[in-house]
Formats: C-alpha cells, structure tokens, sequence
C-alpha cells in the first residue's frame, strides 16, 4: 500500500508541472494562483508519510501526511515554498479510488473578544526582533515546540509563539480574557484563537501593540496577517510573513495546515472564498 500510495503522489507532483490527467481543483487553484502572481511551479515533489490505516474486506483507508515541495520560479528568483497536508486515502483491491485532503482550517472554535486593556501608567518596554521571530518561524513551522500547547487548529498559537520568540511581552495574566499571554499550562484567547488575535492587535495599548495598515506591499517580515474566509467578521486563520517576492508581496509560514513560504492571498487554499477578508497587522518595533 505505501508504493501504490507513493506512486500516486508521483503522478499527482507531475500535474502541478505539466498538463493534469484529469481535473483536480487543489492542482488548479494553485496553478491559478501562480499564474495570477506571475509565477510558475517549476518542480514539484510529494512524499507520503501513514499514519493511520483501516481495513474492511477488499477495502483499505489510510490516513497520511503529504509534504509538498514546489520550487517556484517568480521573476528572476528561485525559491521552494513547502506544505504539510492532512490527506485520506481510500483503495479498493489495491487500487486507488479516492484522495481527499482534511481540511480543519475552517474550523470554528470558541472566537470571545479580548478585553481592553487600561493603561495603569506602568510602561512595558520591549524591542521587537524581527530576525528572531522569523527565526523561529522558519526552525518550528512544521512541528510542535514542545515547551508550548499545541493545538488541533494551531495557527494562532504557532504566531504567538514566533512573535513572543521576537521579543514581544506579555500582559494580562491571568485572565484568560484580558492581554495577551501563555503561562503555567494556560493561555489568553488572544494567544491561541484567531478571531481573538485580530481583535487584540487591533486594539491593544500597552504590551505587544500593533498598526493596522492598507495594503500587503505595506508589511515587513515578522508582521502579522489575519483570514475572515467567509466574510462574514470573524476571522478564522493566522498567519506571519517571512519574506517577500519581487514583487514586494508577503510569502507566509503557518500551522494547522504547515506552511512555509506561502504566497499570503491564500487564494490556493480549500477554504477559500470570494468573500475573504483580511486584516494588515505592522508590528510596532519598539515601546
């Protein structure tokens, strides 16, 4: 079963490079993407990892992770953006008759709003490290620190935890509805949940601040982008730039589904809507 699994793959790396067999929605949202940003999928390679098998008579279901390497060619620069993906696959009589990733990016959690923090007159000095932070980004974006929670949905405590590697402070303990934090085996909402991360950042006084801004092209590398897919106000995914293309536009690592030098539109991605909204976070370098 792992060679017919890895053979699979192998066919399916060729259709992001070459013309598809047959019409795949995944290969030709990413394939879109590219085109629209004026990029091209030179390489691809897929390497499947079982981590779960059930067999009923003639049928067998495995789960795997699947780790996509592309190499993309964007102007007159080469670089390999990767990604991790959740996948179930189903044979019958050792052959393949369905593959479909699982998904958990749009999953809804509990989303409460932060409280806004007074200012008491103390004043919290930091200095914000954008090489360590993205640093850290880079050394954990595929795997779980394990001095950390860890999370089924994980994007926003994978980008706490960069920004806090940056030198970010933090405030609020130990209210879990107040500031921004992660102590003793517990963790503010703003710390691990999405929709409460974007309300913190855009608010938020003393401590860990930040500058909402217009437009993409407007962040450097160790800001923050925050994912409404739906459009409907809350905001479901996080994500923190590592670079940016040449044409000035944010590359992104991520949890949940891991990510490494994304192209941050997301337009590629299953949960992807034509009503996505998206919030600019610049954060503030020095208080």
């Amino acid at each position: 079963m792992k060679k017919q699994l890895q053979q699979w793959l192998d066919e399916r790396a060729r259709s992001f490079v070459s013309e598809p067999r047959v019409q795949d929605e995944e290969i030709i949202r990413k394939k879109q993407l590219c085109d629209k940003r004026g990029a091209e999928i030179v390489r691809c390679t897929i390497r499947g990892r079982i981590v779960g098998r059930q067999a009923v008579e003639r049928e067998t279901t495995i789960a795997y992770m699947a780790h996509y390497q592309f190499l993309i060619k964007h102007r007159a620069d080469l670089y390999i953006e990767e990604q991790v993906e959740e996948r179930r696959a189903r044979f019958l009589g050792g052959e393949l008759v369905d593959d479909q990733q699982i998904s958990r990016m749009g999953d809804r959690v509990e989303a409460p709003r932060v409280e806004r923090e007074r200012w008491t007159g103390e004043r919290l000095f930091y200095q914000y490290d954008r090489a360590q932070a993205v640093r850290y980004a880079e050394m954990w974006w595929n795997r779980h620190n394990p001095a950390f929670p860890s999370f089924d949905v994980d994007c926003t405590n994978f980008v706490s935890q960069c920004l806090y590697a940056g030198g970010a402070p933090m405030t609020g303990y130990p209210n879990r509805a107040r500031g921004w934090w992660c102590q003793n085996n517990s963790w503010s909402y703003s710390w691990a949940v999405a929709h409460s991360l974007r309300w913190y950042l855009s608010g938020a006084r003393i401590g860990l601040q930040a500058v909402e801004v217009a437009e993409p092209e407007q962040l450097m590398a160790g800001d923050v982008i925050c994912y409404d897919f739906q459009g409907d106000g809350r905001f479901d995914h996080t994500t923190i730039v590592v670079a940016k293309d040449k044409d000035g536009m944010p590359l992104v690592n991520a949890h949940t589904t891991n990510s490494r030098m994304r192209y941050w539109s997301y337009e590629d991605s299953s949960a992807y809507t034509p009503n996505i909204r998206y919030k600019f976070f610049h954060i503030i370098d020095r208080k």
